[in-house]
């Protein structure tokens, strides 16, 4: 009995030190914050519910937020669709946005740790000019990526795609610093019990930067699953397009298409990502904490 005594006292001591207007301040901060979210959702629920609209009801004033009927159908259609092969375009980007997260992250990891925990001549000027492409825009090397893939003989093919997104500077970056947070007695522990430079990255740094690459992995795969630009650029073959090249062609070349079943296949298309980052997300936060610190 004395314990349950003791217990309400402890508790009823902390609420009256902190007082009512520290719960009346957590709640109104949670208040914010589900209003927040909710502004930040309604976007996505929009177009969810104009995605089962009929296409009559589409541009309906004033609109309804919720349908008059659920038009299924419209998610069936697309899939269906002679004018798109939404499935194919679906698994196509899908394999180029996997090939690119575990390339991206073998890549610039390996990078990234020489960078920050091996000494050789020229290291830092050699970060400096991955630091420098970042600042050069896209637009300007897309000529010269264009004559390099001719010139290779791989235009029309997803390895013009590919080659190019092996790594990234701002991947290297990243996970550079991710690398230089870590203890470097960790590395010298490794070094005296015998482990060399790439047993001392696999076994003990890289599952330490977990966070890191996430981080990047989830900003790889965004990156590869939304470009629209290098597969217009690089690819004419039907079998070979990308999701959103696809998105392009279900509207048709003067927005012909029927709106409600184009928002059926933009949810269609938006579903993966949401998967992506609600997985990662933990990962994603810690990782772009850490990218700021350097120990």
């Amino acid at each position: 009995m004395s314990g349950a005594s003791d217990l309400q006292f402890l508790v009823t001591r902390k609420f009256s030190a902190r007082g009512p207007w520290f719960y009346v301040g957590e709640c109104l901060i949670w208040l914010l914050l589900f209003s927040i979210a909710a502004f930040e959702l309604l976007p996505i629920c929009w177009l969810f519910s104009t995605s089962l609209r009929a296409a009559k009801d589409t541009y309906r004033l004033p609109p309804d937020f919720l349908p008059t009927a659920w038009h299924w159908s419209n998610y069936l259609a697309v899939l269906t669709s002679t004018k798109v092969n939404f499935v194919l375009f679906f698994f196509n980007s899908l394999k180029l946005a996997l090939i690119a997260v575990g390339a991206q992250l073998l890549t610039c990891s390996l990078a990234a740790y020489a960078f920050s925990r091996l000494r050789f001549p020229g290291r830092d000027f050699i970060f400096l000019l991955f630091l420098a492409s970042m600042m050069i825009p896209g637009q300007v090397t897309v000529i010269p990526r264009f004559v390099i893939i001719r010139t290779f003989g791989l235009i029309d093919t997803h390895w013009a795609l590919i080659l190019p997104g092996l790594t990234s500077a701002f991947g290297v970056f990243m996970l550079r610093q991710h690398f230089l947070s870590l203890p470097s007695e960790l590395a010298d522990a490794a070094k005296v019990d015998g482990a060399g430079f790439f047993r001392t990255y696999w076994q003990i740094m890289l599952p330490l930067v977990g966070p890191g690459l996430s981080t990047l992995g989830v900003f790889t795969f965004l990156a590869s699953w939304n470009s629209f630009f290098e597969p217009m650029l690089f690819l004419r073959d039907w079998n070979l397009y990308t999701l959103p090249f696809g998105l392009v062609m279900l509207a048709g070349l003067h927005e012909e298409g029927s709106q409600p079943q184009i928002l059926a296949g933009v949810m269609m298309s938006i579903l993966p990502l949401l998967v992506v980052f609600l997985l990662a997300q933990s990962f994603v936060i810690k990782g772009v904490t850490v990218t700021g610190l350097k120990r």
